[in-house]
């Protein structure tokens, strides 16, 4: 296996988040079990990349979805139902991104199950000694719900399950399908996201979140309508997202020379 990639994430002023990432970052067994993950996501299925570089990207997508909508005030669940603060919002939604798929480590179908009795264990783990017992129990159970709650037709029941489904969904740009596409992998899934060129997420104005997609080909409209619309669709923040999808460029590119069934 590589060299551990670290998550190179913006934790500010969160203490906890900081630490949290360090033990993250030097994490061989959670590290090996996202190299697990891939070898059965990439090489055996032949799916897009679920490994540590998906890990990194939705866990930086998460922070800033969550801090933006902190920003505007949307209410969390830790906060509001568990008298917890900002920074446990924060720190649910990087943990849930780091743990939402080691269940593909087991099988790729129903991949969100197998997560969860992997999670429990490291989860508690890697909060050892960050919080008294209630808490840590608190934000174990919240981290849970919001790895289940990523499939897209699970109910999300705070706003933090939203948030880890919908950064799980903007994972979409070309590098995402670079493996399997390479490697023969032709379907949409593949193609589609070869057409997705950036993702850019910023602060709204009539809402706390604007969501950018630049396309290099109308193919792309398969990741935006069938991935990211019904996870957004199924989650708690789809109030809270203005979503936009554009081709860039005046002529679209060409992404398969041939094509035969």
């Amino acid at each position: 296996m590589a060299e551990l990639l670290p998550l190179n994430l913006p934790v500010r002023h969160n203490e906890k988040l900081r630490q949290l990432v360090a033990r993250v970052d030097g994490d061989v067994e959670l590290h090996t079990l996202w190299h697990c993950a891939n070898i059965n996501a990439v090489d055996r299925a032949g799916i897009t990349d679920h490994g540590e570089v998906h890990i990194k990207i939705v866990a930086n997508i998460a922070l800033k979805l969550v801090r933006l909508l902190l920003e505007a005030g949307v209410p969390m669940g830790v906060v509001r139902d568990h008298t917890l603060t900002a920074d446990e919002a924060e720190l649910v939604v990087v943990l849930a991104a780091c743990l939402h798929d080691l269940g593909i480590s087991i099988h790729r179908r129903d991949h969100e199950q197998y997560s969860l009795f992997l999670a429990e264990r490291k989860a508690r783990e890697l909060l050892d000694g960050l919080y008294a017992l209630r808490e840590r129990t608190i934000v174990v159970a919240e981290t849970l719900h919001a790895i289940i709650a990523h499939r897209w037709d699970q109910e999300c029941l705070t706003t933090e399950a939203g948030v880890v489904k919908v950064a799980d969904a903007l994972d979409m740009t070309e590098g995402r399908s670079r493996i399997p596409f390479e490697a023969g992998k032709t379907d949409i899934h593949a193609i589609s996201a070869m057409a997705i060129d950036r993702v850019d997420i910023r602060k709204g104005t009539e809402v706390p979140i604007v969501i950018e997609i630049a396309m290099n080909n109308s193919a792309g409209i398969f990741q935006v309508d069938e991935l990211l619309r019904r996870k957004l669709k199924n989650s708690s923040i789809a109030p809270y997202v203005h979503v936009v999808a554009r081709i860039e460029g005046e002529t679209e590119k060409r992404i398969l020379e041939f094509y035969s069934i």
